[in-house]
């Protein structure tokens, strides 16, 4: 075999590797980052105009998709509503018959958290000082931290102005839920184009 021939075989080799290990590394990831109960997050986050990428890294980084979890502070399922927020939302969205059990089920957990991001937006609609990616921030830190909280960073932010949201959150929790959220949502958005 000429020396040509070897060069061209090896790089039709090399060719073939990079594709193979990047298709075992794309399985890989999407193993760690799946896509489950995709009909309900594709309805519900449809239904209340939430980008259903978000949806899934709340899941994600909330109980990493098992619909059973309960936190240590009593935060149920997917999305992990704490008892009183499933209450008062299934009340705000007039579902009859809600009981606490009906967090365990995924379509109203996710139903329920869905609805209840949507309603963390609309709180800050009108924060026209802000960017997209600034209220985003906000309505992530509100669904981790509680709205009154992140409202007192935000005036925090603007009076030192550092200008910086994250970095004015005093939880740590939070801070760390805020950037593994958005260190999910990257990811789900390169592993799937088409959700």
């Amino acid at each position: 075999m000429s020396r040509i021939k070897k060069i061209i075989a090896f790089f039709v080799f090399l060719v073939l590797l990079v594709v193979v290990a990047r298709s075992c590394i794309i399985t890989v990831a999407k193993n760690i980052y799946p896509v489950k109960y995709k009909d309900s997050v594709i309805k519900y986050s449809t239904e209340y105009e939430i980008d259903p990428y978000l949806v899934l890294s709340v899941i994600k980084a909330e109980s990493n998709f098992r619909s059973t979890v309960i936190s240590p502070k009593k935060a149920i399922g997917l999305m992990q509503i704490m008892e009183e927020t499933g209450k008062w939302a299934a009340q705000e969205m007039k579902i009859e018959g809600f009981t606490t059990n009906d967090l365990y089920n995924p379509d109203t957990n996710i139903r329920i958290g869905c609805w209840y991001l949507s309603h963390l937006e609309k709180q800050f609609k009108n924060y026209a000082e802000a960017t997209d990616d600034e209220k985003e921030e906000y309505v992530l830190a509100s669904y981790n931290g509680g709205i009154s909280n992140v409202k007192r960073w935000i005036k925090n932010t603007q009076n030192n102005g550092s200008g910086m949201f994250h970095e004015n959150i005093t939880f740590k929790e939070t801070r760390q839920y805020l950037k593994r959220v958005k260190g999910n949502y990257k990811i789900y958005k390169i592993l799937y184009k088409d959700i």
